[in-house]
């Protein structure tokens, strides 16, 4: 049963969490390091998510990161998963990623969101009068593939640069609608099942149904999103899980913090509805040693048959996360 491991993708997305006792400004160096080590062992992405109003996220700024990690590698693929395109002028999104491609040629995904990536208070300091930009995402990407269209050298508005330069396209989703859009389109999908499980089995399903063929894609390509806490042991394992516990006690509860180091038990941290929201959410995460970790895989690309996995870890220590991410690409190439 290993070889179904073998052929398995495997990719990092990186939200830049700020844990306690530190600052954005010490985060971006251990991506980079990070993203210098999942190069290393193989893996194939490295990705960032928008998000914003959040103290312990500090990827904001998806593009600038970007750029960052790519002048900072050679070789691993560095793109957003992704940049929330309600919240941009697609231009302008044409301009930043055929900036990056232009610098990092072969090397640039574009994975494109609907939401806000945030509450929508701060939703309306972003958008402006443009709050219903979101029902305007079919025809944004549209415009943004039309931005990269060699095509489009005729146009009276064109992306400079950008125009012309093949930069991979991906609809981001939690939601039979992304699902839909990403089919009718031929566009890779990737869902974000490590924190929206709900949906997940249906939407793929559907996206892999409905899919139509294009010049991007010639069949359905999905990539899953999955929490990720690896050790040495089952036990190490789950005690540093307590750090991601508490991380989205904290998304559920609204009560938000920066990363807290693990603890030795959550009894008495959180109540029953509390912990069952918190389970909910993590109903995609893999906690484990290297053969629990191996096996929870297997049974993971049995059940779903995803193309591609990607892995996010919100460790306290960045030591540990730099092992776990080393203990999992062990598990997929075994």
């Amino acid at each position: 049963m290993t070889s179904i491991l073998n052929n398995i993708p495997y990719s990092v997305l990186d939200l830049a969490t700020v844990v306690q006792g530190q600052t954005p400004a010490d985060t971006f160096p251990n991506s980079l390091d990070l993203a210098r080590h999942a190069e290393r062992l193989g893996y194939t992405r490295y990705w960032f998510a928008e998000h914003h109003n959040m103290i312990n996220v500090g990827s904001s700024a998806p593009t600038i990161l970007i750029g960052y990690i790519a002048g900072g590698t050679k070789t691993i693929r560095v793109g957003s998963g992704g940049v929330m395109l309600p919240n941009h002028a697609p231009l302008v999104v044409a301009e930043q990623f055929g900036t990056l491609a232009s610098l990092y040629p072969g090397r640039i995904d574009l994975g494109l969101g609907r939401a806000p990536g945030s509450d929508q208070l701060t939703a309306m300091a972003i958008r402006g009068e443009n709050m219903n930009a979101a029902f305007n995402f079919p025809q944004d990407v549209e415009r943004l593939q039309q931005y990269f269209s060699a095509d489009n050298e005729h146009s009276k508005v064109r992306a400079v640069p950008g125009e012309g330069i093949d930069i991979p396209i991906w609809i981001l989703g939690s939601s039979l609608d992304s699902a839909r859009l990403a089919a009718a389109k031929g566009l890779p999908y990737a869902f974000a099942s490590h924190f929206a499980p709900t949906y997940f089995l249906e939407a793929i399903a559907l996206y892999r149904q409905n899919f139509k063929p294009s010049e991007y894609l010639d069949k359905p390509y999905v990539i899953s999103c999955i929490n990720v806490v690896a050790a040495d042991t089952d036990a190490e394992a789950n005690r540093l899980a307590t750090s991601v516990q508490q991380f989205i006690k904290g998304v559920v509860t609204g009560k938000r913090d920066l990363l807290p180091p693990p603890i030795d038990t959550m009894e008495g941290v959180w109540n029953y509805f509390e912990q069952e929201a918190v389970e909910q959410m993590l109903t995609y995460a893999i906690f484990g040693g290297p053969e629990t970790v191996k096996q929870k895989m297997q049974a993971f690309i049995a059940e779903t048959q995803v193309d591609e996995v990607m892995v996010t870890s919100h460790i306290f220590d960045h030591q540990a996360r730099l092992r776990s991410y080393e203990i999992f690409a062990e598990a997929m190439k075994r």
